[in-house]
């Protein structure tokens, strides 16, 4: 229902011109004297400076800008644009000092004063005539979106669409007209509204006094402000609710009824239930209208309304409602007022927007640079974390690469001061990946803010760009200043400058790279997909990894495009052209450096500096750009619509009554029934399959304190802040509690404080289950927690959702037939047979509909079979309809028998007397009633404090909670279920696994031409290097690629995680076992597509023992860079943390991995950390596997030698290590599996 305030209606509560509303400029004649004085040196000033000044009260203040209470006071002309804060507040408490009472008279007057002065208020007047809006949903069985048919099956277009059009909107037509008013005069403005007005067209005002007028009128009665606004001031407004309430839906002028794409009804309000009276259907007594119009129009409800009690009753589907309503006399005059063109003269000049957006473009750059600049603050922790990531990882390439160890009199020692200038530009490429996620992360407010035209796409995407240069400039300075001497680089200090420079721009440029991926891929797995990807492929085409000389001819084009190239060709030149590099070696007529730098493929001209340094500068402003582009041509993130159609040879035309056909499949049902409770009783489950016993909970004198806030130390004298204060009631079998108070009450906190669901705080009182205390170990297997978020796997059915909790939560004793059955019966009580087998999906993203969500999160509580369920606020988020369908769900529970309790707010009146009884909390967490729903409940008090004294001993003949174990299934069952779970949302989960999959093949054909038939070669020592740069690229890449996308993945599980353990689903262990034990297979596939491709391009021996060994190294390589980046997100509060700790270990183990400075080169004091690089483990193997037992002979320039023995010796790699060094890779799998569990098990980052 959508409701317009457009009438001719003008408002009955203006205030009679002569009532005094603000205090009268000067009371007596000394006043009068002294205000006609300030009036006229007021009218004296130029006219600009007159356009800012107003007579105006001044109050004294604080330093703070505060009035200081009972100071003086005194009149003074004043620039109104400085006025300070708590002048601002005081001439806003003068004009609405009660908003509920002087907001009304506030705008008259102030409408009088426009008018007085000939100013005409544009007014807009909107048409719309044949409307019809159609969208694309999916239809009937469609598949579930595993690998193969997500992947193969719909590349190939082997499965056909099952999309078809469903129509929205139905050739709806209408007029939404402003509000008009009548004129009054005589009204003489005072000096507090000249200063007010003044003061709010001068814009540039951090807080100016149209900011806080509009927070403070806003904060009380949003839609009584608005109202007044459209009264008074001519607005044109169509305002959506959800529930409204009766006094709110009163509020309204004039009610737009729509139902399956179709307008039932649109006129005035008093009108509407006259036109359904005519249709036969009569409003009950005690029924919101809103409700009663929102059901009227259904199926399965619109019987419920039928007036004719003499007639039988027929059902009135919406198209006749529409063709009867332009019979109606309220649609025949509006058809009529349609025909009529507007007429155009009427119109005001400036009624409708001459531009595209509503301020300059100026000031839109400048919001969005002050959105930004708060946004960095806000992610300062972000920011201050990679800075100090940035310098230790300096500082350990400082020590690494000491001057003391470092040497300028061979090629081979040039070969170590270039991976040290290699390692900084990856590092700084690196830092750039972390803007994936704050980019993916900002995408949908600002596609959903770009629709709304808002701001064009630049003024978004600069601000990002320009306010990072300060943070760049901190983090390239702490790289740059702390290793150029320490390592021993050109000391010409120009040529430091230089290199500062340089990756200042490339730091710009992959910073900007990553935020053009992320908001071309606008998913954040797949955008870690395709960053990884890109990093790869700089990596590989750079020039160090694989020298220009050696590149096939195929890929010569990636090299001139990778921006890495650019990068490592300026800052080689920078350093090898200088002047401690120019000595010439004997045997040679070119200096040192020219030959270090022809060694490496590098040009060795000083151009290359300015065109890299460039090319660099020019890179992020290209990929802004495309940026830009991008988002002015990408839609946002649309909704994946599944719909079932129980009759498949129906089309979905205009005449589908979809939502009728869907609700009578469904069995919907809107009557609640109620059911009166003996208060002395407690009734016995009915109904079930499974029985269970009837839990009584009581609780008594409940305090909730926390500790006070650090920022509000200062505010509070106190140390802990009381949220719960002696609260009391008691919740009974069979019996519909609310729980009801305003916002800040400590509804939810009080549940969770009963259910045993707060980490943190004090809790004082006493809780008794049926009069024995209570034991939360042995609480949580009778009970079920429903909270408000509706957090479940995305990637597994309804039906699936429920056989998961029900295989956890209920005894072993309980066969598998009978389990069935129960989830049976539990999905027919929550009416969710229809969609069993449908994705659960992502809120707002895909999958079901927050109604059914919501019934699913009952469901997966009631499949535990508990005897006392909590519900935090059940019907948020819902129309009255969908909260209906809820609270028969609810009620259906309450009929078996159960205790439940719900947290509700602001319930329409079926809803609310859907409850048997009502716990009142007031702000501060004070009870104020609880008791049976009645009007004498102040009567009631007294009788139930000592109703809950007597309910709390415990009847003859009972017996506590008692369970042989704290989970009901043991740790077996629970790690199989865990592990059955997640094979289901990996199978499920395309982006993640066939994205991987498709990505690797890719890598694999990538590095197999790339490195074509380098396998073969033997020859020289640079042909080991390009074989084991292959390997050294393949082991980083893949492993960042697998880190970067199992994050998310791991991040959503997570929450999940959170609320199944709460439940009592099953401990952390399992959990995590399943989570790693899953990636075993996937992985595995992953090591097999890339080994098989990569190792028959580049020619390795092909023999059994090598062949196994390259997929063992690769596999476990995998496996420890996965099981890494789970470790971070256990040990972080989410991923965008995760992230930065992840390229924090990757940098690490890339720069100890043997090939940037081999082992022997190490300095002794980092060699231990050497053997605890993971990586470098893997190169050894790989490395040591095919090459540590090959006797070819090599020569290196100067001697002949074989290849095991230059592995030997440059290396340090023995073929005799090598069992040691598959126990290692193995080793380092397990402890990060290990650290990954305990992470999950010891730490909680959700706190409640």
């Amino acid at each position: 229902m959508e409701s317009s305030a457009g009438t001719d209606m003008a408002s009955a509560a203006a205030a009679p011109a002569s009532t005094p509303v603000w205090p009268v400029a000067g009371d007596g004649d000394e006043d009068d004297e002294e205000e006609a004085r300030l009036w006229a040196e007021l009218e004296r000033l130029p006219t600009p400076q007159r356009a800012r000044s107003a007579v105006v009260t001044l109050e004294e203040e604080n330093d703070d800008g505060e009035a200081v209470a009972g100071g003086a006071s005194r009149k003074a002309v004043v620039d109104v644009g400085g006025l300070g804060a708590g002048q601002r507040r005081a001439l806003l408490d003068c004009l609405v000092g009660s908003v509920e009472h002087d907001n009304e008279r506030f705008l008259r007057k102030l409408r009088d004063r426009i008018d007085r002065v000939g100013i005409v208020l544009p007014t807009i007047e909107v048409r719309f005539e044949h409307l019809k809006a159609d969208a694309e949903v999916h239809i009937g069985t469609r598949g579930l979106p595993t690998i193969l048919n997500s992947g193969a099956a719909n590349a190939l277009s082997i499965l056909p669409s099952r999309k078809q059009t469903m129509p929205i909107l139905n050739d709806i037509s209408g007029i939404i007209k402003p509000m008009r008013r009548e004129k009054a005069a005589n009204i003489k403005p005072d000096a507090d509204l000249d200063a007010f007005m003044k003061a709010a067209v001068l814009g540039g005002q951090e807080a100016n006094v149209v900011t806080e007028y509009m927070l403070k009128i806003l904060g009380l009665e949003i839609i009584s402000s608005l109202r007044q606004a459209i009264h008074i001031l001519g607005v044109t407004a169509v305002i959506s609710l959800l529930q409204p309430a009766p006094e709110t839906y009163n509020l309204f002028d004039e009610i737009i009824l729509l139902s399956d794409g179709q307008i039932v009804y649109h006129g005035p309000r008093e009108d509407i239930l006259d036109f359904f009276k005519s249709m036969g259907f009569r409003c009950p007594e005690r029924k919101g209208v809103a409700n009663f119009l929102q059901e009227v129009t259904s199926k399965k409800d619109q019987k419920h309304y039928w007036a004719h009690n003499n007639q039988p009753y027929r059902y009135i589907s919406v198209k006749e409602f529409a063709e009867s309503f332009r019979l109606f006399h309220v649609g025949q005059a509006m058809a009529n007022e349609i025909v009529l063109p507007f007429d155009k003269s009427m119109n005001h000049p400036s009624a409708l927007a001459a531009s595209k957006y509503g301020v300059s473009t100026k000031e839109l750059l400048k919001a969005n640079m002050d959105r930004e600049i708060l946004l960095m603050k806000r992610n300062s922790f972000f920011y201050m974390f990679r800075v100090v990531q940035l310098i230790l990882l300096s500082i350990i390439e400082m020590t690494l690469f000491f001057r003391t160890e470092m040497h300028r009199d061979s090629v081979a020692s040039g070969g170590i001061y270039m991976g040290a200038l290699f390692f900084t530009t990856l590092m700084i490429i690196f830092n750039g990946f972390s803007e994936l996620s704050l980019t993916s992360f900002k995408l949908p407010i600002f596609f959903k803010q770009r629709d709304l035209l808002f701001y064009p796409s630049w003024t978004y995407t600069v601000p990002s760009w320009i306010l990072k240069i300060p943070i760049t400039v901190l983090e390239v300075g702490g790289i740059v200043f702390i290793t150029y001497y320490a390592i021993g680089f050109d000391p010409d200090v120009v040529r430091l400058f230089k290199q500062y420079l340089l990756f200042l721009a490339a730091n710009q440029m992959a910073a900007a790279l990553f935020r053009f991926i992320a908001g071309a891929a606008r998913n954040i797995i797949v955008a870690y997909v395709f960053g990884s990807f890109a990093i790869l492929i700089f990596m590989l085409l750079g020039g160090f990894v694989l020298s220009r000389d050696n590149l096939n001819k195929w890929w010569i084009w990636g090299y001139w495009t990778s921006p890495m190239m650019y990068a490592q060709n300026a800052v080689s030149v920078n350093e090898f052209l200088g002047r401690s590099w120019q000595k010439v070696l004997p045997g040679s007529t070119e200096p040192l450096g020219v030959l270090i730098l022809k060694s490496r493929g590098i040009f060795p001209e000083a151009k290359w500096y300015w065109i890299g340094f460039a090319y660099g500068r020019s890179y992020p402003s290209v990929s802004e750009d495309m940026l830009k582009e991008k988002h002015a041509n990408l839609t946002g993130v649309g909704l994946d619509v599944y719909v079932s159609i129980h009759n498949k040879g129906k089309a979905l035309g205009s005449n589908t009554q979809s939502s009728e056909s869907a609700c009578q499949a469904t069995g919907c049902n809107n009557e609640i029934k109620l059911t009166s409770v003996d208060a002395n009783s407690i009734p016995a489950q009915r109904g079930m399959v499974l029985p269970f016993a009837p839990l009584l909970l009581t609780f008594d004198c409940i305090r909730y304190s926390i500790d006070v806030p650090q920022e509000m130390k200062r505010q509070v004298l106190e140390d802990k802040v009381e949220i719960l204060k002696g609260v009391s009631g008691y919740f009974r079998p069979g019996v519909l509690t609310a729980l009801m108070g305003i916002s800040g009450a400590g509804k939810t906190t009080l549940m969770d404080v009963l259910a045993g669901r707060k980490t943190s705080g004090y809790i004082k009182g006493s809780i008794s289950i049926s009069g024995y205390p209570k034991k939360q170990e042995m609480f949580a297997r009778v009970s079920g927690y429903c909270e408000q978020d509706d957090i479940h796997s995305p990637q597994v059915t309804v039906h699936e959702s429920l056989l998961f909790s029900a295989w956890l939560r209920l005894p072993g004793d309980v066969n598998s037939k009978t389990r069935k059955m129960f989830i049976e019966e539990v999905m027919e009580l929550v009416e969710l047979t229809p969609v069993r087998h449908a994705l659960v999906g992502l809120p707002g993203v895909n999958g079901l509909s927050i109604e059914k969500r919501k019934r699913l999160t009952i469901a997966v509580e009631l499949v535990a079979n508990p005897s006392i369920i909590f519900m935090d606020e059940p019907t948020s988020g819902l129309d009255a309809r969908a909260a209906a369908i809820v609270m028969r769900t609810v009620r259906n529970t309450v009929d078996t028998g159960r205790t439940v309790v719900c947290t509700i707010h602001q319930p329409s009146i079926d809803i609310f007397e859907a409850f048997d009884e009502l716990l009142l909390l007031k702000q501060g967490g004070e009870e104020i009633y609880f008791g049976p729903l009645g009007r004498h409940s102040s009567d009631m008090i007294k009788y139930f404090e000592a109703f809950i004294h007597e309910l709390s001993t415990p009847p003859l003949g009972s017996s506590d909670l008692h369970f042989p174990t704290t989970r009901s299934r043991s740790f077996f069952t629970q790690c199989l279920a865990c592990l059955w779970k997640q094979n289901l949302s990996y199978w499920r989960n395309p982006q993640y696994n066939a994205v991987r999959f498709f990505f690797t093949s890719i890598i694999a054909l990538l590095f197999g031409t790339i490195f074509w038939g380098l396998g073969t070669k033997r020859e020289k020592p640079q042909d080991l290097f390009n074989t084991m740069g292959s390997m050294y690229a393949a082991v980083l890449t893949i492993g960042v690629l697998n880190a970067a996308s199992v994050q998310p993945v791991v991040s959503i599980e997570r929450t999940v995680f959170y609320r199944e353990r709460a439940a009592g689903m099953y401990s952390a262990f399992p959990s995590a076992f399943g989570q790693v034990l899953i990636e075993l297979p996937y992985t595995l596939v992953q090591t097999c597509i890339y080994g098989a491709i990569v190792y028959a391009m580049m020619g390795f021996k092909w023999t059994v023992t090598k062949f196994i060994w390259y997929l063992f190294f690769m596999y476990f390589t995998l496996l420890y860079s996965t099981f890494c980046a789970m470790m971070a997100i256990g040990l972080t509060q989410n991923h965008n943390v995760a992230s930065i700790v992840s390229a924090a270990f990757h940098a690490t183990w890339n720069l100890f991995s043997g090939f940037l400075i081999p082992r022997t080169k190490i300095p002794i004091w980092w060699r231990w950390y050497y053997w605890l690089c993971p990586v470098a483990w893997s190169l050894y193997g790989m490395v040591v596997s095919q090459y540590g037992d090959v006797d070819t002979p090599l020569f290196d320039g100067v001697s002949t030698t074989t290849v095991a023995k230059f592995v030997s010796d440059y290396f340090g790699f023995e073929h005799s290590f090598l069992g040691v060094v598959a126990a290692a890779v193995v080793a380092f799998a397990l402890l990060f599996a290990l650290l990954f569990g305990l992470a999950i098990m010891k730490l909680n980052f959700q706190k409640k």
